[in-house]
């Protein structure tokens, strides 16, 4: 079936009120985002509905991307059609035999707006059941749970006809609350955290920390594919690499070994915190699940982010890890994670971390070098890369 447009309900974004049409303007650029391979497609909006008129484009394809745009609830590829009976007839046997297989139930849901259309509601129902009824044979009625459900919809300017809803990834907006900074390591915590977060609006850019030659170009590319499945979300997403060597070198210099791991999430958030503020991000997202390692304890996050007051987001905190590897599994980042290429964190690793470190301790072991010159020439030789989705096989060539 050729479907000349896809209808999209927006969800959360109709309990907005007067601020309801700066959440669908973020909509409209998120879907512009997820189909610019397809150039022929064009969004209208208003505050009900929006629409993507397919102009030739693949629906099958387009409606790929639209699953995983935050603030969509569902959508239907939809035909439309002259507000002529037969020939409404005539598309609605094409959309309802393009689905119908042996057994398959279905109703008719018809909503008219135009209220000088020649059959009401109830009369749009019977007439194109009994229609589709006797032209196809083993069709079967179910208004309480039909497998075809065909939604007829007869507007001022024409008739809409589409005959699936298929789940959208709900949410808000990317970009509609606000821009934050992801601590994105190699493991399966943080793209599931990046992906919590933007499905409640906010904008991710991604700060990751490498220690070359501790850390390879592979575990960099693995970093760089898991921003690219987020960015599949979004269309794009912008990752700064921390060249991060000599920061850790000097702490274990420093620092006597059971306290470094603190010390080391402590500079790591100093200079989150400046990339932040640098691109004008509100707030920071973490991986920490409570109590998972020794740097997620409560006493580790309270020494931790006693160097910042900027807001941490934590969206796993309460969560299992099999409840997070189940998200990751479900986003396609669980397979990257679990690549074999360590990040800086695991490379450095303590054999035995404070679990309860004392702030008053950690600041005492931090005031014997000043830390400011390595985390300024840090940020200032930050690597800032844009990905984008399908671009990470290019990526690959460039580095290797």
């Amino acid at each position: 079936m050729m479907y000349d447009r896809i209808l999209i309900r927006y969800g959360e974004i109709s309990t907005k009120g007067r601020n309801r049409n700066k959440f669908i303007d973020k909509l409209r650029k998120s879907v512009r985002k997820a189909i610019e391979e397809f150039p022929n497609a064009v969004i209208q909006a208003d505050r009900d509905r929006m629409y993507v008129l397919l102009n030739g484009e693949d629906g099958i394809q387009v409606s790929d991307r639209l699953k995983k745009v935050f603030g969509i609830q569902s959508f239907s590829p939809a035909i439309k059609v002259e507000k002529d009976i037969e020939k409404m007839k005539q598309a609605a046997l094409a959309l309802v035999n393009d689905l119908f297989s042996e057994g398959k139930t279905f109703k008719i849901t018809g909503k008219r707006s135009d209220k000088f259309f020649e059959l009401d509601t109830n009369g749009i129902n019977h007439e194109f059941g009994g229609y589709l009824l006797n032209r196809i044979s083993g069709l079967k009625v179910d208004v309480r749970n039909p497998d075809i459900n065909l939604q007829i919809e007869v507007r001022e300017e024409a008739a809409y006809l589409s005959a699936e809803t298929i789940r959208g990834a709900a949410g808000l907006p990317v970009g509609s609350s606000g821009k934050a900074m992801l601590m994105l390591s190699g493991g399966i915590d943080s793209p599931v955290a990046g992906y919590l977060s933007m499905k409640r609006g906010v904008e991710v850019e991604a700060v990751h920390f490498a220690s070359p030659p501790f850390t390879s170009e592979r575990a960099k590319q693995k970093v760089i594919d898991l921003t690219q499945k987020l960015a599949e979300v979004s269309g794009q997403m912008v990752l700064h690499i921390i060249p991060f060597t000599e920061i850790q070198q000097t702490i274990h210099k420093q620092v006597p070994a059971n306290y470094t791991m603190t010390t080391t999430r402590r500079l790591m958030l100093r200079i989150t915190d400046r990339i932040r503020e640098r691109n004008g991000g509100l707030a920071i997202i973490t991986g920490e699940s409570l109590g998972q390692v020794a740097s997620q304890t409560l006493e580790s996050m309270y020494a931790i982010n006693e160097v910042t007051s900027t807001p941490i987001l934590r969206p796993l905190i309460t969560m299992d890890k099999t409840d997070i590897m189940d998200i990751a599994a479900k986003i396609d980042t669980l397979e990257i994670s679990n690549l074999p290429y360590e990040d800086c964190c695991t490379v450095f690793v303590p054999s035995s971390p404070k679990t309860k470190p004392k702030l008053e301790k950690v600041q005492h072991f931090e005031s014997y070098f000043d830390f400011e010159p390595l985390i300024e020439k840090a940020v200032n030789d930050t690597e800032t890369i844009i990905v984008k989705p399908g671009m990470g096989q290019q990526l690959e060539e460039d580095l290797f």
